[in-house]
């Protein structure tokens, strides 16, 4: 297969699976109604965990996560320039632009977050495992969801450049961007210090 082609269905492939709304989905199967209703009006697993239900926010997490891993391992793992692993990176980065830019939602979707460590765990797993690191250590020190997810997706291309992986550290660097984009609000609130801590309602981190 030629990799404009190629290339063409990583991103049409990638970003179609990105765009399913698990969160949305498992929430309405499950009677909870609408998630955009409530909370942040978010799809993801953290607005999802305000139903009430630790189980649905838990799947949705391990789903939105895994549509960003299946997106990269699904093109190929191979090191070639321009080859199975940049057409699975790109396949990645359109998972995460789909899951925060969905058709089937008009394109209001989530911040990408889960959908991007799902995108280091299957482009290199000890990054994904690094940025999972990063997000306990700030998430228990300073008890903000949000502050720890951008921490964290910021300190994973730093680790794949260090581990040599240059095309997953400047992917990594995109989407971190991306999601840092996405979290314009919560830095707001960070800043004026009315943004929820862990465990308590309100926020969209």
């Amino acid at each position: 297969m030629d990799a404009p082609l190629l290339l063409a269905i990583a991103v049409a492939g990638g970003y179609l699976v990105g765009s399913i709304p698990f969160g949305l989905l498992l929430t309405r199967l499950a009677g909870r109604g609408d998630i955009r209703a409530i909370g942040s009006g978010n799809i993801g697993a953290t607005n999802v965990l305000r139903t009430g239900s630790k189980g649905l926010a838990a799947l949705t997490l391990l789903l939105d996560i895994g549509k960003g891993w299946a997106a990269v391992v699904a093109v190929g793992r191979d090191w070639g320039f321009l080859g199975p692993l940049d057409a699975g990176l790109i396949a990645g980065m359109a998972a995460v632009v789909g899951h925060n830019f969905p058709l089937w939602l008009k394109f209001k979707g989530g911040k990408g977050v889960a959908t991007t460590l799902g995108v280091l765990f299957g482009a290199l797993a000890p990054v994904g495992a690094a940025a999972c690191a990063v997000w306990l250590l700030v998430a228990g020190t300073l008890r903000y969801s949000s502050a720890a997810s951008m921490a964290a997706l910021a300190a994973a291309p730093f680790v794949a450049y260090w581990l040599g992986a240059v095309p997953v550290a400047l992917t990594g660097a995109a989407l971190a961007l991306l999601v840092i984009a996405r979290h314009h609000a919560n830095i707001e609130r960070l800043f004026q210090g009315n943004e929820p801590r862990i465990g308590r309602a309100g926020g969209d981190g």
